[in-house]
């Protein structure tokens, strides 16, 4: 599996017609597969499309989402978060469900058909750092990247905290369109000097 490039959207040709989700084949409009820098060291991961997200098929771009970008966006890691097809710098954008369903969260069965995406995406970019937005995407990647449990990881406990994984960094945040005034100031307080620390540490060692 090679990178596209020239294309932030889906760079790494992940099928654009799955239909391993019967039901959501019925309700989606688009398929949410990863968006960004090919190159990024930092992948952003939410739960599931929203309306927004699933009729750009752009990951993030929802009214409810979007607030995920103006945080991206004030750490100079989007150009434009308003943009229809917003430039990511550094930065790469997925889910752990690509398709939505309006009147339910996606299933077990449904969060596991789309693994294998997922872990394609993470092991071809290779990030310093894994944002999970939310509850589920934090427990989604306990097993694989952590040795903790999903029992030991709750979002808003540790929000604006640094886990230390396999390989990875793993900053928790609550889903943006949650969070207070307080949290969204310690989330970007957090997350400021996590890119100062690794930045002048990593930038130009990963030879991209």
């Amino acid at each position: 599996m090679d990178a596209n490039q020239e294309t932030i959207s889906n760079p790494f040709g992940m099928d654009e017609s799955c239909q391993n989700c019967p039901e959501l084949c019925e309700t989606r409009e688009n398929i949410a597969h990863g968006y960004g820098d090919v190159g990024a060291e930092f992948v952003v991961l939410g739960d599931s499309p929203s309306e927004g997200a699933d009729e750009s098929g752009i990951p993030f771009t929802g009214d409810r989402e979007r607030e995920l970008l103006d945080i991206l966006a004030a750490v100079d890691m989007v150009e434009d978060p308003d943009a229809a097809e917003p430039e990511m710098k550094n930065a790469f954008l997925t889910y752990v469900t690509r398709c939505r369903h309006p009147e339910r969260p996606a299933t077990e069965e449904e969060v596991m058909n789309c693994e294998p995406y997922l872990n394609g995406e993470i092991r071809m970019i290779n990030p310093e750092l894994l944002l999970p937005v939310g509850q589920r995407p934090l427990e989604e990647l306990a097993f694989e990247y952590t040795t903790l449990s999903e029992d030991e990881l709750d979002v808003e406990e540790r929000h604006a905290t640094t886990i230390r994984g396999r390989g990875f960094e793993i900053l928790p945040m609550i889903p943006p369109a949650e969070q207070t005034d307080e949290e969204r100031s310690a989330f970007l307080e957090h997350f400021s000097d996590v890119l100062g620390q690794d930045y002048r540490q990593t930038k130009g060692r990963r030879g991209r």
